[in-house]
């Protein structure tokens, strides 16, 4: 009984861990075409607007201001809010 309490213990820090750092937001800002990709409905073509646009526009001041780039709009923004920031 203990074995299994500690290998449920040590499984559960991993598993935490992991979510952790699978959880880094990604600054919109800063972030390659690679990891704009990476996110849910982001594919290459709007990566390469967002990065487009920041360079013509300069950086975005708040998260919201990725709606301005075409092809991103409020349904997949919801998708992807929780996993963008913009570091100041």
């Amino acid at each position: 009984m203990r074995y299994v309490l500690i290998t449920f213990t040590l499984f559960f820090f991993v598993i935490s861990f992991a979510l952790i750092g699978a959880q880094q937001k990604i600054d919109i800002n800063t972030a390659t075409i690679e990891q704009l990709e990476s996110l849910p409905g982001i594919g290459p073509v709007i990566a390469k607007r967002i990065i487009d646009y920041r360079e013509k526009y300069g950086p975005f001041k708040k998260i919201e201001d990725i709606m301005q780039v075409k092809g991103i709009g409020r349904k997949r923004f919801e998708k992807i809010k929780d996993l963008i920031t913009i570091k100041k």
